[in-house]
């Protein structure tokens, strides 16, 4: 090899090299995984009252378990004034970085409930928008703009009791057939 033909093979190999650099770098970096980031257990405990001014303990509880790359296992309690509460449980799926559950069960005005669960900073952030899965609450209660402190996350210790729970199995069982939950209910 000649002299000259070394030194374009050499140059042809740094261009490469630069430009497979920039391509990386104009790639940016990889997109957090919801499914895995998200996994584990959220929790809180607050006074809470009844109308009566009896006192009691609320608590927020979300637990979030993964079931495919794509794909986790969410629920959700909330407790609200008056011992009302919203609970929502299904199979949610990877949105950028958010998990969104869409119940495919129409409610009474044809709308679908749509949840989408993130991290926002120091915060898990539950969302139905506009109040989508409002039949999933209580008169006091609601999905929407809810926070959890990030900070409370636990890894689950009861993973074989989640699992073995009818909304585990009734929720994987929508996300595999289609087939709603409140359907599933009438078969037991």
């Amino acid at each position: 090899m000649s002299l000259i033909a070394n030194f374009q093979a050499v140059e042809h190999r740094r261009v490469m090299a630069a430009v497979f650099f920039v391509i990386l770098l104009g790639a940016g970096p990889a997109k957090p995984d919801p499914v895995q980031t998200l996994a584990g257990r959220y929790y809180r405990q607050f006074p809470d009252a009844l109308v009566t001014g009896e006192k009691y303990t609320g608590e927020d509880i979300v637990e979030i378990v993964p079931v495919a790359s794509n794909a986790a296992y969410i629920r959700i309690h909330l407790d609200y004034y008056n011992g009302h509460n919203c609970g929502i449980y299904g199979v949610a799926q990877t949105h950028d970085d958010e998990l969104v559950y869409r119940d495919p069960d129409p409610d009474y005005d044809g709308g679908h409930c749509v949840l989408r669960v993130k991290r926002t900073g120091p915060s898990l952030l539950i969302d139905d928008g506009n109040g989508s899965c409002s039949s999933s609450c209580g008169a006091r209660g609601t999905l929407s703009d809810v926070k959890l402190p990030y900070g409370s996350k636990r890894p689950i210790r009861y993973l074989s009791r989640i699992k073995a729970s009818r909304e585990y199995r009734w929720a994987l069982e929508e996300w595999r057939t289609g087939v709603p939950i409140t359907e599933q209910w009438k078969r037991e």
